[in-house]
């Protein structure tokens, strides 16, 4: 859930910071209203801040047991929607992995923009009546390479993703020893960009893959004119 108070994960300084936004997903639960809303309430504050805040989302856990058994597909498709969010968000947003990562845990960590794990995290997709769950962690692990023989071991029978593997997948950016000290030099190399500019550019990056060069010309050139007239107010204001 979101939270503001301070945890012995995070340095205290950090924690105590007013313009970051901190957010904790346990894998261990099953989709909620209350996890759409405490996500959703992240993104609120973050939005808030006008781009000033960073987002740091805590993730641990897989799922221990079935699913909720009057868990509907509207539901799935709130949390699917919350997590675009948040995915989209004019903030830059920090994931830091540690242990078992599963279910919620796992959706939210592939949502970031920089992910880091500890030694101990494995990445795993949640097993149920002898399949996978379907979700959009299997898009989004797809996405970072469908022909890897470890994604698809993942996707297709849930053989969890060690911290190593990952980080050679480039679905994890570290695998580090020390996450508090590492998610504190995150926050600080994020604070060079916000804002729109920052969704906006994260826009252009994921697009990239699936849109031809002609096509994406006149998004990119529509970006480099806002850059240029920024720079141009400021130079004036100066």
């Amino acid at each position: 859930m979101t939270d503001a108070t301070r945890d012995p994960a995070l340095p205290a300084d950090l924690a105590d910071a007013g313009d970051h936004v901190l957010l904790r997903v346990d894998g261990r639960q099953t989709i909620s209203a209350e996890i759409v809303a405490a996500v959703a309430a992240a993104c609120d504050q973050a939005e808030d801040q006008d781009g000033r805040a960073t987002v740091v989302v805590q993730v641990s856990g897989s799922p221990e047991g079935p699913r909720a058994r009057d868990l509907t597909v509207s539901l799935v498709n709130k949390w699917e929607q919350v997590l675009r969010r948040l995915e989209r968000l004019p903030a830059a947003t920090i994931a830091v992995a540690t242990g078992d990562c599963g279910g919620l845990a796992l959706d939210a960590f592939l949502a970031a923009d920089y992910r880091i794990a500890t030694r101990s995290a494995r990445l795993t997709v949640p097993v149920e009546d002898g399949v996978t769950w379907p979700g959009m962690a299997l898009f989004r692990l797809a996405k970072h390479g469908s022909n890897a023989a470890v994604i698809r071991r993942a996707v297709l029978f849930g053989t969890p993703v060690e911290a190593a593997d990952g980080l050679a997948l480039n679905l994890v950016d570290e695998v580090v020893d020390d996450p508090a000290k590492a998610v504190a030099v995150a926050v600080e190399r994020s604070g060079a960009v916000a804002g729109t500019e920052l969704a906006i550019r994260r826009q252009l990056l994921l697009d990239a893959p699936t849109t031809s060069f002609e096509e994406a010309l006149g998004v990119h050139l529509a970006a480099c004119d806002r850059t240029l007239r920024r720079a141009a107010a400021a130079g004036g204001r100066s």
